[in-house]
Formats: structure tokens, C-alpha cells, sequence
């Protein structure tokens, strides 16, 4: 099975999809317990939300759940965020700090090599290579990674989470000039609440090939899930949240297309 879909298009603009997948191997769905089951930490419909807003650009996304791997993690194993409740490469619990396998300790070293080797490192060869042939087109690329999370989850942050997060590594993984047309696009949209570097500053995607020196600009868009679904299973898409939604994003991609001089 290929667990990488890849849609190339000319424009500067990369979008990277590493939360959307829900696919789990058979051998591995037998190991998660009924909580585990309900995949409640998928970025639900997050590919639904960034379809078609804009013409001519690559997207990568992977099938492969982040249960089984996490492929906006260290590859490492080392915590993005040292002293914070977070989850780890191949979590062992939900964003509520409870088990999601039947064996506490699994899995081992081994089972965890197994999952980089067949499903991290082909997601990130996929999309370093299409960072690279964006690039060699116009010189500089910029990669928008899409997550949404859930509005409240009290084991990961405090109160309610506003509306648009925007990670860029604390400034370095994008001029801020990229940072701060977003920025202005946010704070533009009428009832909803943004924020930068706040609980997510951009995960190991963003800070890994964000190289701003080296044409490669990197940002990350966090949504809370509140905007456009039923954050509770069955996790339902809500059509008119959602075109709602869709609107302002479609702005933000687009004033990103139109930027110069990076």
C-alpha cells in the first residue's frame, strides 16, 4: 500500500498534511485498546478544510495515523516541548494522558524502528523532495503545515485554545514577513481569536526544514477544531462552520502566493 499522496502543482506555496491520515495496520488496530479505537487526536477533515482553496500547489499528506506514528515528531524521540505534557514519536497515550494499547509498555525499540523505517522516512523523503523541486522553480518555497486539535484538553494546556495557532519557532522558521501577513489575515477575520507562538510554536516539521537563509520557510497553522466540527465522536463535519472557515483560509493562502521578495 502507498501510504503517501502527493498532488504537485508550480506555485511557491507546499502544503504538508502529517495528521489527516486514519489508516492503522490490521496487525496494530488489534493492539489498541477501545480508547485507542476512537482516534479521538486525528486532525479531523483537515484535508476537507484545505481542499481547493487555491490552484497550483503540491500538497503532502500521509494515511498512516498518528498512533502509529507521529511523523511531526523528533525522529529522536526528544520532546519539542521540555517540561510540557506532550506525545511522542509512537505515542503510548491520547492528548487526555490516557493508554491507548492493551500492553502498557509497547511498543519496544524495535517496533518503533519498524514504523520509522516504513512509514516516517518515506513521508519525509516525499516531502523534502517536493520542497526542493518548489524551490529550484522560484528560488524559495514556503511549507504551510495544516493541523487542527481539539479547543479543550486540559492534559496538554490551559482554558481554551483561540481559534487560528501560528507556529514559526519563535520567528526563525520564516521571515516575518510571511509571519506577519498571516498574522494580519487572522486578526482580520471577525470572530475568531489568534495567536502566535503560543502553546504551538510549530512542531518538528516546521523547525526541522524551516531554513529561512536557505529559501525554505516554514509555518505552521494550528485550528481548533471548534471552528468547523463536533469535537466529540463521531467528530462531525459542520458545512457552514466550516465554509466559514474555509474563507479566511483561503484568503491566508492566497496573500502568501502573492508575497515578493523572499
Amino acid at each position: 500500500m502507498d501510504f503517501i499522496r502527493i498532488s504537485r502543482g508550480t506555485s511557491p506555496l507546499v502544503l504538508g498534511l502529517p495528521h489527516a491520515g486514519t489508516y492503522v495496520p490490521e496487525r496494530l488496530w488489534q493492539n489498541l485498546n477501545p480508547n485507542g479505537q476512537i482516534l479521538a487526536d486525528t486532525d479531523w477533515h483537515i484535508h476537507e478544510i484545505y481542499d481547493g482553496l487555491v490552484s497550483n500547489v503540491t500538497t503532502v499528506r500521509t494515511l498512516v495515523h498518528r498512533y502509529v506514528i507521529d511523523v511531526n515528531r523528533d525522529p529522536n524521540g526528544k520532546s519539542l516541548y521540555p517540561g510540557q505534557n506532550t506525545t511522542t514519536l509512537c505515542p503510548t497515550i491520547d492528548f487526555n494522558g490516557d493508554p491507548i494499547w492493551h500492553e502498557p509498555n509497547y511498543p519496544d525499540a524495535a517496533e518503533i524502528a519498524r514504523r520509522k523505517h516504513t512509514f516516517y522516512d518515506p513521508y519525509h523523503v516525499a516531502l523534502s523532495v517536493e520542497l526542493e523541486r518548489v524551490r529550484d522553480i522560484h528560488g524559495y518555497v514556503i511549507l504551510y503545515d495544516c493541523h487542527s486539535i481539539r479547543s479543550q484538553i486540559p492534559y496538554l494546556f490551559d482554558g481554551i485554545l483561540p481559534d487560528f495557532n501560528i507556529g514559526t519557532n519563535d520567528g526563525t522558521s520564516c521571515s516575518a514577513q510571511i509571519s506577519d501577513a498571516v498574522m494580519e489575515m487572522c486578526r482580520a477575520a471577525p470572530g475568531y481569536k489568534s495567536i502566535l507562538n503560543g502553546r504551538f510554536k510549530g512542531g518538528w516539521t516546521t523547525r526541522h526544514y524551516g531554513r529561512p537563509n536557505k529559501g525554505i520557510h516554514a509555518i505552521q497553522m494550528e485550528l481548533a477544531q471548534s471552528t468547523y466540527m463536533v469535537e466529540q465522536y463521531p467528530w462531525d463535519y459542520v458545512p457552514d462552520s466550516a465554509e466559514k472557515m474555509r474563507f479566511h483560509l483561503a484568503r491566508i493562502l492566497n496573500t502568501l502566493l502573492d508575497l515578493e521578495g523572499l
